[in-house]
């Protein structure tokens, strides 16, 4: 496999290096999403000779409740509760005197294990000649556009169950962004290890590549509010210490228990296939998300595992939810008057349909599906309101139990 992956990496670099080179590039300050668009204070930038800062935060709280039928009570322990999600400072900046050259720091109270931790962290190396950027430090590995977007930004106030279950938040290691074919291809490509995550609570996998390729048809989305996004993506990952665990909460993170689990069970790798499409035509956006798991180990018959989402956002108030061509990622929606200006801010409807199944051979996982309705209230690019109603369905322990969600979640960032 290792062999595999360096023949992969050096075909596509040679691919970048015979196209021309971007016209834009990333910065490590987006590499983990760029910052609002209207800034609330000056206090927080400096630009020195030596280097630039910028100072941003983000704030998350969350509150949910639970009615659950018989059979639920009797899968998962589920309980009211308000919870502080997540709480960060992150520190972006250049080096003037060396000018391809950035940096990105994330630090975060991590509320599920009580603890502060280093998030996305590291140098990206602008490199025009090959049109990319290389990447060394924590990242998002980027399997699944979903994944590798800032939680921020997400049409969804959580990520689906199989996305939670298949892939960690993060790596240690390099990823190598490009764009080729005139900006109508834009790929990624990264090997990561655990040296320095071994005790983290994301760590899955002693090493893993990972790579994802998108093609934009209809262009880049700058120039026309119609973008088409096509995706294929592999991932391959040793089992950490010789076993592997899939699991999920059930797309709840204050949840007390988790939805769906394998258990840990021993396994020597695991090859991941995904397809993606999205489109986006002005404020309405439709997308899906679908993952195939593939795990070597004998002892369990090699069971093959999947899940994915389907869903559509439209904003109300008629703005159109950016993308970044550079990395082929959605951002944050953008409200055209704020309600601090007056306006109404951006108003967005969701409808998201998921599922995730881990039962195959001897392993008895459990099957969720979730229906998910929802609304997005962006007061402006620093506040925005979430409110949404789940019914999902889990298939676990010979039952099939029904549970409603009411999650509500106050966003704050800088």
């Amino acid at each position: 496999m290792r062999v595999h992956a360096r023949w992969i990496w050096c075909v596509l670099l040679v691919a970048a290096g015979s196209a021309a080179a971007a016209e834009d590039t990333l910065d490590a300050a987006e590499a983990d999403g760029p910052g609002p668009r209207r800034q609330l204070v000056s206090w927080n930038e400096y630009e020195g000779p030596y280097f630039t800062a910028r100072l941003g935060s983000g704030f998350l709280y969350d509150y949910v409740a639970y009615s659950q039928d018989d059979d639920s009570k009797e899968q998962m322990t589920l309980r009211p509760t308000g919870q502080l999600r997540d709480f960060r400072l992150l520190l972006k900046g250049r080096f003037p005197t060396v000018p391809r050259l950035s940096y990105t720091l994330g630090y975060m109270y991590d509320a599920g294990i009580e603890a502060w931790r280093f998030r996305q962290t590291g140098l990206m190396l602008d490199v025009p000649e090959l049109g990319g950027n290389l990447f060394i430090g924590r990242t998002k590995e980027g399997f699944s556009t979903n994944k590798a977007m800032v939680g921020y930004h997400g049409w969804a106030n959580e990520r689906s169950a199989a996305n939670d279950a298949f892939l960690p938040i993060l790596a240690d290691g390099v990823k190598w962004t490009g764009v080729a074919a005139g900006g109508k291809l834009v790929y990624n490509l990264g090997w990561f290890k655990d040296t320095r995550s071994e005790n983290e609570s994301f760590n899955r996998n002693d090493n893993q590549f990972a790579m994802r390729g998108v093609w934009l048809p209809l262009g880049d989305g700058k120039e026309s509010p119609r973008l088409l996004h096509l995706a294929l993506e592999y991932r391959y990952g040793e089992s950490d210490d010789g076993t592997l665990r899939y699991r999920a909460k059930p797309e709840s993170f204050p949840a007390q228990s988790y939805a769906i689990d394998t258990g840990t069970f021993a396994a020597h790798n695991s090859n991941m296939y995904g397809v993606e499409t999205y489109y986006r035509d002005g404020p309405w956006i439709v997308g899906m998300e679908y993952f195939f798991n593939e795990v070597s180990a004998p002892q369990f018959g090699d069971p093959l595992f999947h899940g994915g989402e389907v869903f559509a956002a439209w904003v109300l108030t008629g703005e159109t939810r950016p993308y970044s061509a550079r990395s082929a990622l959605f951002q944050a929606v953008s409200p055209a008057r704020t309600v601090f200006e007056g306006g109404p801010g951006a108003w967005e409807l969701v409808l998201r349909y998921s599922y995730a199944d881990l039962n195959e051979e001897s392993i008895r996982g459990g099957r969720f599906r979730r229906i998910t309705p929802m609304v997005n209230w962006h007061l402006s690019d620093n506040v925005r309101l979430e409110f949404a109603y789940g019914y999902g369905l889990l298939d676990r322990f010979g039952v099939q139990g029904a549970t409603q969600f009411f999650q509500t979640r106050l966003q704050l960032q800088m």
